[in-house]
């Protein structure tokens, strides 16, 4: 029979059985049992094996493996489409291609929502829409944590339905309002974890959090039908895998294996509240507050032009081994993530000099604002390691909207109510290099004796405002580098220290000791509760 899984008996209706004097029943909690044995076989033997032929695990594998053990407990087990005959015993039965319910990752409750692709693809047929809601609202309700294991539409449509309900409908998304609502309440991951179009690739999109697993997971809004109707020949893979998305920001982690996307995402959750209304919590601190590494004091050439690796300054003044990253992969002028100072959950935005000089592009600044509001949304302080050249410069970045998405970077960091601390290492200059922080609040701000900063960098501007005296004079490399020689010495940042513009020059072995003192001070200002400019996707 169709979708019953085969080599297994179907249970007879249960009725009332006499055990002596008395009513028992037993019968129905067999029937029970046994009910929810053909749900653990979720599409049957050779979807199954098709599913794990893929290198896939299973949905019942993957809830196992990303709860806690013995954790999960299963809502709606026994729901699906079932079919009786004219005796109305129980002819077949398929599940329902969804597994939701309660479960601890990390030791926190977690609500856990896993698409079972052996069940019609995960096609809208074969789901019960109420399980969907169900657990999104069970997250926001009671404020635990969502995490998604996507692999298919996730109740997205199929030609197939017409047949037995032969009429379309004008589109509606009936529960997006949890989803979006859920981003302002609780952390939400979600996994892709297999070819993930329509509203799967919406429900992996609308998260704090994603990962994707190379070569077996792919996102798009449509498959390659969908590019062939107007008239692309492409692949799963070309389509929408991991070079692809998480490259553009669509989703911030690409893994080896589905293994190492749960882990992911524990250690993504392990920063977090499990709400907007609870405080992050302090772990036991395990380094030494007072630290100071002496590779910092030439970590940045003192050339000002040679770029340096900003992680390895990251890694050094956090505590050891803490540093997460998200979204390595795109806007690779800042690394952002989380870290923990003796302690404390941190977030961290670091400018990467690798590319083009640590300026902000347009997917740089998106990833800013993206990172600034998730960290302002769960209450995490934020420590900003400064490397910025300014806005990009150019056609190619224009076109791309770099003038929009740079004040809207702009926006996220002025809007910010958690404090942030500024180390300026190297660069700072123009609208871009002005976004380190809110200077209406105080300026909890550090600056490396490597500082350079302006309304923009000297090299260009001193022969853009001596053009004409330039043009006229009788040796025009000499009178440049008369005037290089100048401005030099006034870029000096203990200039600017004179003038209380720059509060402190600080030796950079010393930072870490200056940021544990800014994390105690920040947790005190440190307030639960729901930001009112909520988040977005």
């Amino acid at each position: 029979m169709e979708g019953f899984p085969s080599g297994t008996s179907v249970p007879k209706r249960s009725i009332l059985k006499h055990t002596g004097s008395a009513m028992s029943w037993k019968p129905s909690i067999e029937e029970l049992r046994q009910r929810e044995r053909l749900a653990e076989k979720m599409g049957g033997e050779e979807p199954v094996s098709r599913q794990r032929g893929r290198g896939k695990l299973t949905v019942r594998e993957r809830v196992a493996f990303m709860a806690d053990p013995g954790s999960f407990q299963e809502i709606g087990k026994i729901s699906g489409r079932a079919v009786y005959d004219e005796n109305h015993e129980l002819e077949d039965f398929l599940p329902a291609n969804m597994v939701i319910g309660r479960a601890k990752v990390g030791g926190r409750p977690v609500v856990l929502l896993g698409d079972d692709f052996t069940v019609r693809g995960g096609a809208a047929d074969a789901s019960i829409r109420g399980k969907m809601l169900m657990a999104e609202k069970m997250a926001g309700e009671y404020r635990m944590p969502l995490i998604r294991l996507v692999d298919g539409t996730g109740g997205g449509g199929s030609i197939k339905m017409l047949d037995k309900d032969p009429r379309t409908y004008i589109p509606e998304t009936p529960g997006w309002e949890l989803v979006v609502d859920n981003l302002s309440e609780v952390p939400v991951v979600a996994l892709a974890l297999g070819p993930c179009a329509g509203l799967g690739a919406g429900r992996v999109g609308a998260s704090h959090y994603s990962v994707m697993v190379k070569e077996l997971s792919q996102v798009f809004v449509a498959g390659p039908p969908g590019a062939r109707a107007i008239g692309e020949e492409v692949t799963k893979e070309e389509l929408g895998g991991w070079q692809i998305q998480a490259r553009n920001g669509t989703v911030d982690e690409a893994v080896e294996t589905e293994a190492e996307a749960f882990q992911k995402t524990r250690d993504f959750l392990s920063y977090l509240p499990s709400s907007v209304h609870e405080r992050p919590a302090r772990t036991e601190p395990t380094d030494d507050p007072d630290r100071r590494e002496e590779s910092l004091i030439d970590i940045v050439p003192t050339d000002g032009k040679t770029p340096y690796k900003p992680r390895r300054i990251v890694e050094a003044c956090v505590d050891a081994g803490s540093f997460f990253e998200i979204g390595k992969h795109w806007g690779r002028g800042i690394a952002t993530g989380f870290a923990r100072i003796d302690g404390f959950p941190v977030g961290i935005m670091a400018g990467d000099p690798f590319f083009l000089d640590g300026a902000w592009t347009a997917d740089t600044c998106d990833k800013v604002t993206r990172h600034v509001d998730l960290c302002d949304t769960f209450h995490l302080p934020i420590i900003h390691f400064v490397d910025c050249a300014g806005f990009a410069v150019g056609v190619k970045h224009e076109t791309a909207g770099v003038t929009r998405k740079g004040v809207r970077a702009m926006a996220a960091v002025y809007q910010a109510n958690v404090p942030i601390c500024s180390i300026v290492i190297r660069k700072a200059f123009g609208l871009a290099g002005s976004a380190m922080m809110n200077p209406t609040k105080t300026k909890w701000r550090y600056a490396w004796p490597s500082g350079d900063w302006g309304s923009l960098p000297m090299s260009g501007g001193i022969e853009a405002a001596y053009r004409k005296e330039l043009s006229e004079a009788e040796d025009r490399q000499a009178f440049l580098d008369e005037l290089y020689a100048k401005f030099e010495a006034m870029r000096s940042p203990f200039r600017t220290a004179e003038a209380f513009l720059a509060e402190d020059i600080i030796d950079p072995r010393d930072t870490r000791p200056r940021l544990v003192d800014f994390v105690h001070h920040a947790d005190r200002m440190i307030e639960a509760g729901r930001i009112a400019k909520g988040y977005r996707p």
